[in-house]
């Protein structure tokens, strides 16, 4: 398949949705480079997904012994390094929230393939050969009318004593929390009416292969005109970037991440998902590992405050390198 620009993206969602004809995409995290096909096309050019309502392929779970996964994390110090940087242009007033990511070189026993069928998470994708997400979470739902986001900010690990508390009344996470809300809230006001916040602040468990993590969530929902399939390109494409995955001020925090990351981030970040002909559903593409030639690359992040220590912002992100197999 072809990568479309921002431009040709666009057009093709909204004539296959104004047709009513299903399809799925990926989008990368500067949104010029992306796939549109429907589901058939999609798997014979090998992208699949496994998610709510949608899956495009016939893989079994192959025999498989217990996974490894070996991390060569990255650079303490330029991790630091960056850390610092963006801690100046909060300190400018150029961002409120920036979530700062870096690869981590991995090795694991299992494929890329294997780790796509037997990982469990609610939204996940494969293209083949080069790079596997297992999603925790939703970027947009669309139901009827109804459209809604589930932004992710505020991770522990489930293993320290108190810890579902310590997360809830964090002053850090908190604060990252709410800023992200209001970030997509306001998002969501762009192309949607009656925008209101459904469930704030709820906390959910996840498995990984190393232990459990305890993760935050809100659920902000709107209404959306009657002939919104006619402009369902311009309204993902306004919704981008996923607010939880960049910060607030989206523009200027772009350009922040763009100057300090280092990297490419390419389709990590970026969202995915599934047409069904009416209703839409979505998810942010992080968890998320890339072939390099003969190398793996686990990219992961985290949302960055004027109340945050480096080392403990460090220590999360290496803490999302993992696999949910188990």
């Amino acid at each position: 398949m072809d990568l479309l620009n921002r431009t040709e993206t666009i057009e093709k969602i909204n004539d296959l949705a104004a047709m009513e004809i299903p399809f799925v995409f990926l989008v990368n995290f500067t949104g010029e480079e992306n796939l549109v096909a429907t589901p058939q096309k999609a798997a014979d050019n090998g992208f699949f997904l496994d998610m709510p309502g949608m899956v495009n392929h016939a893989f079994k779970k192959s025999p498989c012994p217990t996974i490894h996964l070996a991390k060569k994390a990255p650079d303490p110090e330029r991790y630091h390094h960056a850390f610092n940087r963006v801690i100046k242009q909060i300190h400018y007033g150029n961002s409120f929230l920036l979530n700062l990511t870096m690869p981590t070189l991995v090795e694991t026993n299992y494929s890329l393939l294997d780790i796509f069928t037997r990982s469990r998470a609610s939204f996940k994708l494969y293209l083949e050969d080069e790079l596997v997400v297992f999603s925790p979470e939703r970027f947009i739902r669309i139901k009827g009318r109804t459209i809604s986001s589930n932004p992710m900010k505020g991770t522990i690990d489930a293993g320290i004593p108190g810890a579902y508390s310590q997360l809830a009344t964090d002053p850090k996470e908190d604060a990252e929390h709410n800023t992200i809300v209001d970030l997509i809230r306001n998002d969501l006001s762009t192309v949607a009416s009656n925008v209101r916040v459904m469930r704030f602040k709820y906390i959910e468990k996840l498995k990984t292969h190393q232990g459990e993590l305890l993760q935050m969530s809100s659920e902000i929902a709107g209404r959306l005109p009657a002939n919104f399939r006619e402009s369902l390109g311009e309204i993902l494409f306004r919704m981008l970037p996923a607010g939880s995955i960049c910060g607030a001020p989206k523009r200027k925090t772009v350009e922040i991440i763009r100057k300090v990351e280092g990297y490419e981030r390419g389709f990590y970040t970026g969202i995915f998902g599934y047409f069904d002909g009416e209703n839409l559903d979505s998810a942010v593409a992080i968890r998320y590992i890339e072939k390099q030639g003969d190398k793996l690359i686990f990219k992961s992040g985290g949302g960055i405050t004027f109340q945050s220590d480096w080392k403990k912002e460090y220590d999360e992100m290496q803490k999302k390198v993992y696999v949910p197999v188990f």
